[in-house]
């Protein structure tokens, strides 16, 4: 093999290092906000279990008073 082609394949190696450098701090920034979002999700879901249970929080319907008539 000549000293150019390895020259090239180093070229490569470096510009595909350097990618995959790049794509592990993007990959690692997604988990990070997906864990927050997941989070956050989660108090959402026992927040509105907390209301289901205590009967507060309803949905008045169009043609229904609500409760301060």
């Amino acid at each position: 093999m000549s000293q150019a082609a390895i020259d090239r394949l180093e070229e490569k190696l470096a510009y595909q290092e350097k990618a995959i450098d790049e794509l592990s701090e993007v990959i690692a920034t997604q988990a990070r906000q997906i864990d927050l979002i997941e989070a956050r999700l989660r108090r959402l879901m026992e927040r509105e279990a907390t209301r289901e249970a205590e009967g507060t929080g309803g949905v008045i319907l169009g043609d229904e008073r609500p409760p301060h008539y």
